[in-house]
């Protein structure tokens, strides 16, 4: 099912983000934390759901 994006809640947006954790996706996981942290009103709970997903480093790790 399609779903329009301005009819998604930040409720939907950590659980998106946890399933990207799961699946070994941070950067993903982060930016789905981030928007649901901007849907929240309040401070601290956004702020503890930044601190649960927090940006990937963007430095790779290759076998040279």
């Amino acid at each position: 099912m399609i779903r329009d994006s301005g009819d998604l809640t930040a409720s939907d947006y950590l659980d998106g983000a946890r399933e990207m954790a799961a699946a070994n996706r941070p950067f993903l996981a982060h930016l789905l934390a981030e928007e649901a942290a901007r849907l929240t009103a309040d401070p601290a709970t956004a702020a503890g759901i930044r601190a649960g997903f927090p940006a990937p480093t963007t430095t790779r790790e290759g076998t040279d």
